[in-house]
């Protein structure tokens, strides 16, 4: 009883004993966990308890069960599983008998049976758990609360297990589901349950899809389902619709004109709001797969091959019936909505961007009229959905078709900016933003440009939401300048937006300080339009990118001595973002200026960043990556001079570099490090032991975030590019850290994995790479350093033929294999040709050489030619530099690939 009373005290209003509570429990987990549990179940199965206790107990045990943090629910998990048998068959007998005892929605006993089969299942534990859900759904004598609660426990499961685990289980999981979908069911409640089940379990009724029998039933079910009068049934039915759609496309075919297209456009137009933006979320699916659908043929057909899925053209067939009902949603648009509230109106505008990207000049038509005729509306709702849907189907459109319509509408567009409507407006500059984006030479023609600066600079003193679209106008526009400039200079001398250039640029750094910018994301918006500004200058704007850099850095001195005066909470979030995007920016115009320049300055913002780094808030996250990017950028510029702050520097850079739990703040060390070993050579020397412990370490830390590693093995390549022979006393460690990176194992269908095992592969041969040149120094004949290397090289040519095997090469592995194979031929000689005349690598140099990118192509070329060089005859083709060559096995030598030392996991 003293437990029930303790639950019941958990939504207690007296402060005290809320907390007297909280710490009781907290106690009793603490001294004796399985017993907690096990008297926790106790209290959830037995009906004469409260619903308070019992839903208290049912929460704690699974706070006990599972957690957000994936880490700490695998902690979970296996502790659950470590737990005794009988101390668990206990507890799950418990939790499985409480399921439709309760008198309160939604169950807690569905939630602990779930997070129980989710740690259990996949060890092959729990074996009859599905069969027992089944059975009390499927029963007769079950009650309703009983099946509804089962069918939350299903779903819950579904929801959170891998879905290859329930795939031979899935018959029996669709038995329950669909029986509690059917029509004839009397309880609404169940249904839902049902409903959002199979929600939760269609990515593994893969076997059921593919037979029609089973699809024609499971379909007919769910479209029943979407004409239920109870709402939360029919949203949570078309919301089945819009993912088997999405999964099982290609067989859609039977029910789209008599079931899905009807259901979804009725959908579309209802007047609740959750019903409608499925209907329309529906199509936007549809759309995103028939896109997906074409750049597959595109693919197929440059490949010579038919494509694995063909699109079936629905949103073609629909577009005239949709676009109707999309413009007329669009005019009901609230005036005073939040901006994070997504609504109809909204869903519209992103479903007619999606239509006009997948049917493309085909959507002209149908959407024209409704822009020609409501555009001058004396409704501003209808001038708003004129403009969006103007502004929406641009990306779709052939520049033949686009460039007409958008030069046509100029004068209107501009007229728009100063509309009396703010919503008007800020639809009007988002739709400059988007006609920056997708035909920048209509911007910047010479007709409107003048007259649209105009605009654009006044909206950036309207409203925040107003003057953040225009920011945004001004990134395409600085872009689209630069790019229109077209001349073999770069920077170029000048460009349109020149003699506009310092206004634009004071105007922008304006809209930074203002008062309200922390409203709509402005002062950042603000900040990244001046960055791009800045970014594509001509030569001749080069004056106001020198008084822009020493604003920024004024700023920059100004908020730092703020810090002192920072209160609240709230205050410090916003000083630690105003650094940031000061730092960002700082990046930006840095990169502008002048290596001859870069001196005069260079004092000053150093000072200024050591500053961020000693005090608080330069050991924050956001505002330490950003600090140590400014710094990369200072080294770009100032090279060998960088060496003059190093001392000072350093701790700062060795504090990144054991930051493990902002890997982000690592990473940007870690990269900053190589930055710093290529700008400053051999000078970085006095500092490498350090740097190379500090990499050394995080490479030996299982914990640290898996995107750390690929960058740490990359700087072993610039280090020893920078120190050449003196790189000698980390070799072996390096090279026994590279071969462990070699041997990674993924899994083939995990998408990420295949995106990580490139980016390692990469910085495994830039490493290689460098170390390659870095030993084999700058003269033509080799140093005899790279020597070192002989018993590696048999290991290092295999790893590059392991790579060309695979399909999923990048341009990327291409190009710097390529590289390496070439540096290989040039340090090492005519031996090395009866490795490098593998088929597999003379079949990746061939795919270098017929690359679209520019250095894949050169760097395959020259790998060509060093190999066409080594079959030229020689005084002596198995010798260099008077040494044979030694190709030991991958079990070779001391200090080989394969030596014994402890290596970590990648």
């Amino acid at each position: 009883m003293q437990i029930v009373q303790i639950l019941e005290k958990t939504v207690s209003p007296d402060k005290d004993e809320l907390l007297a509570a909280k710490n009781f429990l907290e106690q009793a987990a603490a001294t004796n966990l399985p017993g907690f549990i096990r008297a926790l179940s106790d209290v959830l199965v037995f009906a004469g308890n409260s619903a308070v206790a019992r839903m208290a107990a049912g929460l704690q045990l699974k706070n006990q069960l599972t957690s957000k943090d994936a880490a700490i629910k695998f902690q979970y998990q296996e502790r659950w599983l470590s737990f005794p048998e009988d101390m668990r068959e206990y507890v799950k007998k418990n939790i499985v008998a409480s399921l439709g005892t309760e008198s309160t929605r939604p169950s807690s006993a569905a939630q602990c049976v779930a997070y129980v089969a989710v740690a259990e299942l996949p060890v092959g534990q729990w074996p009859d758990l599905i069969q027992k859900l089944v059975d009390n759904v499927v029963n007769d004598k079950s009650t309703e609360m009983q099946r509804e609660a089962t069918l939350e426990a299903i779903g819950y499961i579904c929801q959170d297990i891998n879905s290859e685990i329930l795939e031979h289980q899935s018959n029996q999981i669709l038995t329950a589901i669909i029986h509690g979908m059917r029509k004839s069911e009397p309880s609404n409640h169940v249904r839902l349950a049902a409903t959002n089940a199979l929600l939760n379990s269609l990515e593994f009724t893969k076997a059921n899809f593919e037979e029609a029998t089973e699809r024609n039933y499971i379909m007919e079910v769910v479209c029943e389902a979407t004409q239920c009068s109870d709402t939360q049934i029919c949203v949570a039915a078309l919301q089945c619709l819009v993912k088997i759609l999405t999964l099982y496309y290609q067989h859609m075919e039977a029910y789209m004109a008599q079931a899905l297209f009807p259901i979804t456009l009725e959908a579309m137009k209802s007047d609740n709001e959750q019903i409608a933006l499925q209907g329309i979320e529906f199509w936007s699916n549809v759309s995103d797969e028939e896109i997906d659908l074409a750049i597959e043929a595109q693919e197929a057909a440059e490949a010579g091959r038919p494509p694995n899925r063909v699109s079936r053209h629905y949103a073609r067939g629909a577009l005239q019936f949709l676009a109707p009902v999309l413009m007329e949603k669009l005019t009901r648009q609230e005036e005073f909505d939040d901006e994070d509230d997504w609504n109809p109106s909204k869903s519209a505008g992103v479903c007619l961007m999606l239509l006009a990207t997948c049917c493309e000049d085909e959507i002209v038509p149908y959407v024209l009229p409704f822009v020609n005729n409501n555009i001058k509306s004396t409704n501003w709702r209808y001038r708003d959905a004129a403009l969006m849907v103007f502004g929406s189907i641009l990306s779709g459109l052939e520049a033949n078709t686009l460039k007409p319509l958008v030069e046509q509408a100029m004068p209107t567009l501009i007229e728009l900016m100063y509309d009396q409507s703010v919503i008007v407006r800020d639809t009007c500059a988002w739709t400059f933003g988007r006609i920056c984006e997708v035909i920048p030479e209509a911007a910047i023609n010479e007709q409107y440009l003048e007259p649209l600066l105009k605009a654009l600079l006044n909206g950036l003193k309207a409203e925040p939401r107003v003057a953040t679209n225009v920011c945004w106008a001004f990134t395409g526009l600085s872009e689209a300048a630069y790019d229109a400039a077209n001349v073999v200079d770069d920077p170029p001398q000048t460009y349109c937006l020149s003699q506009y250039f310092d206004f634009i640029i004071s105007n922008l750094l304006e809209t930074t300080d203002r008062h309200d910018g922390g409203q709509a994301n402005l002062r950042s918006s603000a900040y990244e339009a001046l960055m791009e500004m800045i970014k594509n200058s001509p030569q001749d704007c080069y004056v106001s990118v020198q008084k822009t850099t020493m604003v920024i850095l004024e700023r920059l001195n100004q908020v730092l001595q703020m810090e002192s005066h920072i209160s609240t909470h709230s205050d410090r979030h916003q000083f630690n973002d105003l650094q940031s995007l000061l730092c960002a920016t700082l990046q930006s115009v840095l990169r502008k200026v002048d290596a001859k320049d870069a001196p005069q300055i260079s004092d000053a913002i150093m000072t200024a960043l050591l500053t961020m780094f000693s005090s608080s808030s330069g050991k924050v996250g956001g505002v330490q990556e950003d600090a140590l990017m400014a710094v990369s950028t200072l080294v770009d510029l100032l090279g060998e001079g960088f060496i003059k702050y190093m001392d000072a520097f350093k701790e700062y850079l060795y504090m990144g570099l054991k930051n493990h739990q902002e890997y982000q703040v690592c990473c940007t060390a870690v990269g900053l490090a190589g930055d710093i070993c290529r700008g400053l050579k051999n000078k970085i020397l006095p500092y490498c032991d350090e740097i190379m412990t500090l990499l050394l370490e995080n490479l030996s830390n299982p914990s640290i975030h898996r995107s750390v590693k690929p960058q740490i093995l990359s700087v072993f390549g610039d280090m020893a590019l920078s120190i050449g022979p003196d790189f000698k006393k980390y070799l072996n460690i390096v090279l026994q850290m590279l071969t462990h990176a070699t041997q990674v194992q993924i899994d083939p269908n995990d998408y990420d994995m295949i995106d990580y095992l490139n980016e390692l592969r990469e910085s495994v041969l830039e490493a290689y790479t460098g170390i390659v040149q870095g030993l084999k120094g700058v003269d033509k004949s080799p140093n005899d350093d790279v020597n070192l290397l002989q018993p590696h090289v048999h290991f290092i040519i295999n790893y590059v033929i392991s790579i060309a095997k695979d399909s999923e090469l990048s341009d990327g592995n291409i190009a710097i294999a390529s590289g390496l194979i070439g540096d290989m031929c040039s340090a090492f000689g005519p031996p090395l040709l009866q490795l490098v005349e593998d088929v597999h690598i003379q079949q990746l140099l061939a795919e270098g050489k017929n690359s679209r990118t520019g250095r894949t192509k050169t760097l395959a070329n020259w790998a060509l030619k060093e190999i066409k060089k080594l079959k030229q005859p020689a005084n002596d083709a198995s010798c260099i530099n008077g040494n044979t060559l030694n190709y030991t096995s991958a079990n070779g030598s001391s200090g080989g690939p394969n030596s014994s030392s402890t290596v970590p996991a990648m």
